[in-house]
């Protein structure tokens, strides 16, 4: 199970930070990252890390902007995102994946997901 946290209402240029902890079935997953569905879009990669940390990937988009840190020891990968553009406003879905294929997830469909947490950017 995926939980994320964290969305809401900010201004351009402004930063939030999403939260997503795994537990059951995901806990230990070796991939963990981040979606994002705006309104009348398909579901795009944004960001994922993998096990170690020493890999990560950014959607062009976010590159510079946001950074996808985990914590291992509490299972959980956070979405730090600064200067935000209204472009950024979606729902952003927290995935994790075993990684047994590969692990970057941009290549993949993730194996498992959390519920949506919207993020807005007023202009």
């Amino acid at each position: 199970q995926l939980q994320a946290s964290g969305g809401g209402v900010v201004q351009a240029g402004g930063s939030l930070r999403l939260s997503c902890a795994a537990s059951g079935r995901t806990f230990g997953t070796t991939i963990m990252g981040w979606f994002r569905q705006g309104t009348g879009s398909e579901r795009e990669f944004v960001a994922s890390i993998n096990w170690g940390g020493g890999r990560t990937f950014y959607a062009d988009s976010v590159k510079g902007r946001f950074t996808v840190p985990r914590n291992n020891v509490k299972n959980t990968v956070s979405l730090e995102m600064n200067n935000l553009r209204p472009e950024d406003t979606a729902v952003y879905y927290c995935a994790a994946d075993r990684g047994l294929i590969t692990d970057d997830m941009r290549a993949i469909r993730p194996e498992y997901w959390g519920q949506g947490t919207q993020v807005t950017v007023s202009s």
